[in-house]
């Protein structure tokens, strides 16, 4: 059930303080620490372009990674903070908290749409438009689904998907109590522009 978690490396920092901090970013990494579990704290060094282009592709808090250290083992981590220079708003730290398989967390889940051929709206022309493409979901570390499913069988035009359509997978709820909006199935622009047509001529009338 679970998706593929996707792996951060680092390395192990040698000494602390702000002296070897600051060895690690004119080494070109990014300081950090590993903390909770039943392990100790772990002193580490990511590299910085690496953490850079995870920062860009969002959502970094909302992950879970796949802790990978030379001569440790592989571990489970979200991170809990990250510290940035005031001026620059680059990465100058990293918190990351070890996870027990055990431990619910909050991440954002894709949503795959499934039937698009069994759908009338669909198959009339309407138009699948999708307003969470992601939803966030409280889930178990150690039971992470990599998505989740809209079924869109006999869906026609105008209808609204909320997430109480969607088939949750068991242990894992929303983050959000509402009923919130997933998708909703439109008229295509040109019958869209018909009714508006249709609607000013009886205006005028």
């Amino acid at each position: 059930m679970a998706g593929e978690i996707p792996d951060l490396h680092a390395e192990v920092r040698t000494g602390t303080g702000k002296g070897a901090a600051r060895q690690a970013r004119r080494d070109g990494m990014v300081p950090g620490i590993v903390f909770g579990g039943e392990a100790d704290p772990l002193p580490i060094n990511i590299p910085f372009n690496a953490l850079v282009k995870r920062l860009k592709a969002g959502r970094f808090k909302s992950t879970l990674f796949n802790l990978k250290v030379e001569g440790q083992e592989d571990v489970r981590v979200i991170c809990r903070d990250v510290q940035r220079d005031v001026v620059k708003d680059l990465p100058t730290h990293v918190d990351l908290m070890r996870l027990r398989r055990t431990s619910r967390i909050n991440l954002f889940i894709h949503v795959d749409f499934i039937n698009h051929d069994a759908a009338p709206g669909l198959k009339k022309g309407g138009v699948l438009t999708v307003v969470r493409a992601e939803v966030e979901l409280n889930v178990l570390a150690g039971d992470i689904p990599d998505h989740i499913t809209i079924d869109l069988a006999g869906r026609d035009i105008g209808d609204v998907i909320h997430i109480s359509d969607a088939d949750l997978p068991e242990g894992v709820k929303p983050t959000i109590d509402r009923d919130f909006v997933i998708a909703n199935i439109s008229a295509p622009s040109g019958l869209r522009s018909a009714d508006a047509a249709d609607d000013e001529a009886g205006d005028e009338e």
